[in-house]
């Protein structure tokens, strides 16, 4: 017996579906503020960021309102010169 064109144009729209989702999955940052440690000395002093640094900082755009949001992380993410190092990579702050 043949399967129905429809029937098999629905499960193909199924399993295409569901890899979009796994791969946007994939691509969600996993919110780890130790991520930021390359960029601990340029945030310290006014040493420009590493690669490394702007890699990490890109990588944790999605979690930045969740640092600014806790008081532990505030007073490290929320500096002057936190912000100056995300704009030199090119990742300035987002509006939380």
């Amino acid at each position: 017996m043949k399967t129905p064109y429809t029937a098999v144009f629905a499960a193909a729209a199924v399993v295409v579906l569901l890899l979009l989702t796994e791969a946007e999955l994939s691509r969600a940052a996993t919110c780890n503020p130790a991520q930021l440690s390359p960029c601990v000395s340029a945030i310290t002093s006014s040493s420009p960021p590493s690669k490394l640094c702007c890699t990490k900082i890109k990588e944790q755009k999605p979690c930045l309102c969740q640092y600014l949001r806790n008081p532990n992380l505030k007073k490290f993410v929320n500096t002057p010169n936190a912000r100056k190092v995300a704009s030199t990579c090119g990742t300035p702050y987002p509006k939380c």
